[in-house]
């Protein structure tokens, strides 16, 4: 059976819903319960851990019984596991709904599965309605799931022609005002920022999420990738919370111990080197490139080294929007996939 109109419409709701629930270690997820005419009568979301999900906040609405024969429209497929609560799959069996509509499949190996577990209770399930708008809503939290980090961003300012500096080393500012608190606001959520050794002495940055002179209520995790000794006096140390130091060249390991704390998304402000050794380790799930129209010529170029060798290994990207800010422009893309469907 097709997806109905009304189906498509409460999918369109749940993920609005699901955008109310807070970012964290657990997806956002939105549910909304259709009576067998398609008429919306409860709707639910996630509120975070140890809370309902949403397809229970959803049922939890109704009185006995008032859920046999309906709809259930969830952004995820429905949870197949005991953690902190129980599985979402039972409860919809449970509650006598008699079809599913999801938008993405869980990729957990314990959360996933509630699927095929509807379907062998005889619960009609449809999957796939919306899935990009749902991927866009959890993307970082569905790159934990499958790769068993933090979401990695890699954001850098450069010049018309490229430069991250003028030949003096000076950088500051080579953007404007509006992207300058473009970069707040995205510190703000995120849960750690990273830099290398080499900004830290240069520049002597804060590290923090700023909104003009007050700090955000969300601060960015300070962590520092590098061999070279962080002064005692540095702006970072005295950031809301306490730093994180790794000397190592092996960011798959920096990137494992952050995921091991709880750290979902990584914006990656550290200077050319930095960047450019995350994107060369194909480390980067996106980039935030602020284009000034300023021009530097020199050397200091905003990117360096990333294995490119010849215009064939060009490390392709597909832009996801562009960001006019003041006089500066946003570019937020992501790799591109190739033929064989890998990043």
């Amino acid at each position: 059976m097709a997806v109905t109109e009304a189906e498509r419409r409460a999918m369109t709701h749940a993920l609005a819903l699901a955008a109310r629930g807070p970012r964290g270690p657990n997806p956002q997820v939105g549910a909304v319960i259709l009576s067998a005419a398609g008429e919306v009568i409860a709707e639910g979301w996630h509120r975070g851990a140890g809370t309902p999900h949403a397809e229970v906040d959803a049922l939890s609405k109704l009185p006995p019984d008032a859920a046999r024969g309906a709809t259930a429209v969830v952004t995820l497929e429905p949870c197949n596991h005991t953690g902190r609560t129980g599985p979402c799959a039972l409860a919809l069996i449970d509650a006598g709904v008699s079809r599913v509509v999801y938008a993405l499949d869980d990729p957990g190996a314990v959360s996933g599965g509630g699927a095929e577990r509807l379907r062998t209770a005889g619960v009609e399930v449809e999957s796939g309605e919306q899935a990009d708008a749902a991927t866009a809503l959890i993307t970082d939290w569905l790159t934990a799931q499958r790769l068993g980090r933090p979401h990695v961003t890699v954001k850098w300012a450069q010049s018309l022609d490229g430069r991250a500096a003028a030949a003096d080393g000076t950088s500051q500012w080579i953007t404007g005002p509006e992207a300058r608190g473009d970069v707040h606001r995205r510190r703000a959520v995120a849960d750690a920022i990273v830099v290398g050794t080499g900004t830290v002495l240069a520049d002597d940055p804060a590290l923090t999420a700023r909104d003009g002179d007050a700090l955000f209520e969300h601060q960015p995790v300070p962590v520092v990738i590098g061999s070279r000794e962080t002064p005692a006096d540095a702006a970072l140390r005295r950031h809301p919370h306490e730093p994180l130091f790794f000397d190592t060249r092996d960011l798959t390991a920096v990137l494992a111990d952050l995921h091991a704390r709880g750290i979902q998304t990584v914006l990656v402000e550290g200077g050319p080197t930095l960047a450019s050794a995350f994107i060369a380790a194909g480390l980067a799930d996106r980039v935030l490139a602020y284009l000034a129209p300023v021009l530097l010529g020199g050397d200091r170029l905003a990117l360096t080294d990333i294995g490119v060798a010849s215009i064939v290994e060009a490390r392709r990207l597909t832009i996801d929007e562009w960001v006019p800010l003041g006089a500066d422009l946003l570019a937020i893309a992501h790799p591109a996939r190739t033929e064989e469907g890998e990043l």
